[in-house]
């Protein structure tokens, strides 16, 4: 039996870790293993290679993917879903494993619901996936943000600054939850709550006038930003698209730090984490998740288990809907946020 594997959207800490367990798992199963080139493109493009324990020998701690990616999605493709169709029966293939997150899970659930056999492992470092508890990635890229948050720290308080670090969240704020939790930042802005800058500027003055010399401001870059009361909230992009043709995010950390010095007088600085969160080394964390998650995705393929996603539920990898897990995003809950707002000040 041949079942092709493959990475799709923006790469993450722990992908290669997924790819080496499904192949060693695979080995138990008899099946013969397929690796396809970037993402869903590797269907379209009939570009692919075979995967063995030899080429996936020492990429557990390696960053990206062997298999690289891309953002391809064959149904905005003309006949994308032919192409695919017969991309499948012409090589063989019985099943497809699909590592991947909103974008590249949205197309494994629209060609399950066509009749392929699809299995999926949820990937994303926003960890913004419905239907599991977390996803591999999340925990590299907290813990990165959050080494920063506290070497900022350190120059914010030398120099009486105050300091904006802008980490990644398109949509939701997890990632900036979590390490503005574990950094011990005074503001927290987040997608899931429209940041009011006067608000802002308001709450460091008091803080300032009650005698802090520095604060430290996290804030997401899908955050919407309110210029004033009467405002509405707006997207900072960099007027580009990228390759899914969603608005390229870009630039609210600049925004949010020139606003608050405008506002205050206080000497404010931004540093802008990007692609550092996705690089490098995964966590034993990610690792470990990302091979549970790939054991169980060869696991559900021989059960016959399709049109699911391996799952995190409490500490047991469940099989979840395909469905649900892109029905809807999985914002930052009210009550969680209050918890750091509580350290605010």
């Amino acid at each position: 039996m041949k079942v092709a594997v493959l990475t799709g959207g923006g790469d993450c800490p722990g992908l290669n870790a997924v790819i080496r367990a499904i192949v060693r798992r695979a080995s138990e199963h008899g099946f013969e293993m397929m690796g396809l080139r970037d993402g869903w493109k590797g269907l379209l493009d009939d570009n692919h290679f075979r995967l063995t324990r030899e080429t996936t020998s020492g990429i557990l701690h390696r960053g990206g993917t062997i298999l690289g990616t891309s953002r391809v999605n064959p149904f905005k493709v003309e006949n994308g879903l032919e192409r695919v169709k017969r991309a499948i029966e012409r090589n063989g293939i019985h099943a497809v494993i699909a590592i991947g997150g909103e974008g590249t899970l949205s197309a494994a659930t629209r060609m399950s619901q066509e009749g392929l056999r699809i299995v999926g492992v949820p990937k994303t470092i926003d960890n913004d996936l419905n239907g599991t508890d977390f996803t591999f990635g999340f925990d590299t890229a907290v813990h990165i943000a959050t080494e920063a948050v506290d070497r900022l720290h350190s120059t914010a308080e030398s120099h009486k600054r105050v300091i904006v670090c802008e980490v990644m969240g398109r949509h939701v704020g997890w990632i900036a939850t979590y390490a503005g939790i574990a950094g011990g930042a005074d503001v927290i802005l987040v997608p899931e709550i429209p940041a009011d800058l006067e608000a802002v500027a308001q709450h460091l003055q008091r803080r300032h006038a009650g005698g802090r010399s520095f604060s430290i401001v996290v804030v997401a870059e899908g955050t919407r930003i309110k210029m004033s009361a009467d405002q509405n909230e707006q997207l900072v992009t960099t007027g580009a698209l990228d390759e899914a043709g969603r608005p390229r995010l870009g630039g609210v950390g600049n925004i949010v730090a020139s606003e608050i010095e405008r506002r205050t007088g206080f000497e404010t600085r931004v540093s802008v984490l990007g692609h550092i969160q996705r690089g490098g080394a995964p966590t034993a964390h990610d690792r470990v998740l990302a091979t549970r998650f790939g054991v169980h995705a060869c696991d559900m393929v021989a059960r016959g288990e399709f049109g699911k996603m391996a799952a995190l539920r409490g500490n047991e990898i469940v099989s979840e809907q395909l469905a649900e897990a892109t029905r809807e995003l999985k914002r930052v809950p009210k009550e969680f946020f209050e918890v750091a707002q509580v350290f605010f000040g």
